[in-house]
């Protein structure tokens, strides 16, 4: 909004400031994760867990969510790895996708499962003491 003498003034709606307010207080965030484990032969052989900040606000409304303690000041990584069997199994909820290969060479059986969670958007919340996780879908 500009005023007579020509200058811009700083117009805030009461939507924005509790927007802004919101995110100061519960420093919330959006990040990027995928899953990817392969099984061969029952023995796991690969694990990855890509974790990677969002560059854009996701869609989507939460479906799920997971809560564990703010015990390393805000770092999402080192939460997930401090409690990386809790957030498997809620991956797992979420819905893996999964690929399973089996053949037979010589009368000797070989079997290779793959299980993968596509990139997904969650909606991180810090505060003191808690971490909250939630999907978007």
């Amino acid at each position: 909004m500009r005023s007579r003498d020509g200058n811009h003034s700083l117009t805030l709606t009461i939507p924005s400031i509790i927007f802004l307010l919101n995110s100061l207080v519960l420093n919330a965030g959006e990040f990027l994760i995928s899953y990817q484990y392969t099984v061969k032969n029952a023995l796991l052989i690969n694990e990855q867990l890509d974790i990677s900040k969002s560059m854009q606000k996701c869609r989507g409304i939460e479906s799920q969510s997971i809560i564990f303690e703010n015990k390393y000041n805000n770092s999402l990584e080192k939460t997930i790895a401090d409690n990386s069997e809790e957030f498997t199994t809620f991956l797992h909820q979420l819905g893996l996708i999964v690929e399973h290969k089996e053949r037979t060479i010589n009368s000797q059986n070989s079997s290779t499962t793959r299980l993968t969670l596509k990139t997904t958007c969650f909606k991180v919340d810090f505060n003191d003491t808690l971490v909250r996780i939630s999907a978007l879908k």
